[in-house]
C-alpha cells in the first residue's frame, strides 16, 4: 500500500510559487547575514575581529554598558531612476547587532577599535592585576 499526499488548497502553486525563496530571481541576496567573529586572547587583551567588507568604519557603532559590548550596523540606500515616463525605485536595508558579555578581566576604559581592508577590530585590554606575574624564585630559609 502507497500513502498518498493529497493536497486540498484550491491553488497550491500559486501560492507555493509566490513563497519560494528564489522568487524574482533570488531572494536568497535580501537575507539577513550577521558577520562572522573571531575572539583571540592573548596574555594582555582579548581581540574580535568581525569581518564586514563593503562597509566604512561611519558605519558601525561599538557601545559598551556594564559588562556588556554591542556591536551594530544599520545601513540605507535608496535610488530612483527616471526611464522615459516610468521612475524604478530601489531600494536595500541591511543591520546586525551583536552583543558578547565581557569578561570582569577587561579595562573598559582602554578598549579601541579599527577598520580595515573590511574587518572590524576591537581590543580588549586586560586590568592589570589580570595580566600574568612574572615567574620569581622563592628563597628557601
Amino acid at each position: 500500500m502507497n500513502v498518498v499526499k493529497r493536497n486540498t488548497v484550491p491553488f497550491p502553486s500559486i501560492i507555493d510559487e509566490f513563497l519560494k525563496p528564489d522568487w524574482l530571481g533570488g531572494m536568497q541576496t535580501m537575507q539577513a547575514t550577521i558577520p562572522a567573529v573571531n575572539i583571540k586572547e592573548s596574555t594582555t587583551s582579548f581581540l574580535i575581529e568581525l569581518a564586514a567588507p563593503g562597509k566604512s568604519k561611519e558605519d558601525f557603532n561599538v557601545e559598551i554598558d556594564h559588562n556588556m559590548i554591542t556591536i551594530s550596523s544599520e545601513t540605507k540606500q535608496e535610488t530612483e531612476i527616471q526611464e522615459g515616463k516610468y521612475t524604478r525605485k530601489e531600494f536595500n536595508y541591511s543591520s546586525f547587532r551583536r552583543v558578547f558579555t565581557l569578561p570582569e578581566t577587561v579595562n573598559t576604559d582602554s578598549i579601541h577599535a579599527s577598520y580595515e581592508n573590511g574587518v572590524l577590530k576591537i581590543d580588549l585590554p586586560k586590568k592589570e592585576e589580570a595580566l600574568p606575574k612574572p615567574k620569581r624564585l622563592i628563597e628557601i630559609q
